[in-house]
């Protein structure tokens, strides 16, 4: 019935500065970008990273969100890597800051990142 997560929506303070980050960090690519005139919807971006799609939007008058580590909702999203010691390497290269791990969990390595919003983005090395 149901097949996969087909994308996630995120609705940053500033587009261009969070398409920079996931697509010149992350290495997201840009799938599509058009405006719409759905107010206060302004602009829509596909990002994909191999199977996953990030959807950026573009919206007018928005209030900033607390971002707290345990609330209810949506937690955060999770890129799985190949070498965490190359990733952390390269995210500092890059002035990404590390925000917590890397920690051993037996079967896998997990870490975590923040986008430019404060949204946590999780690595894992299986």
């Amino acid at each position: 019935m149901f097949k996969r997560i087909d994308h996630i929506e995120i609705v940053p303070s500033n587009i261009e500065k969070s398409m920079d980050f996931y697509t010149n960090i992350l290495g997201f690519k840009l799938k599509n970008r058009h405006q719409v005139k759905v107010p206060p919807l302004k602009e829509v971006i596909y990002l994909e990273l191999n199977d996953t799609v990030l959807e950026l939007l573009a919206v007018e008058g928005l209030s900033p969100k607390s971002i707290q580590p345990w609330q209810v909702g949506y937690r955060m999203m999770a890129l799985e890597i190949e070498d965490m010691d190359k990733i952390i390497e390269y995210l500092k290269n890059k002035e990404v800051e590390i925000t917590w791990g890397p920690v051993d969990l037996g079967r896998s390595i997990r870490a975590e990142i923040k986008d430019p919003d404060g949204l946590p983005i999780e690595l894992r090395q299986w």
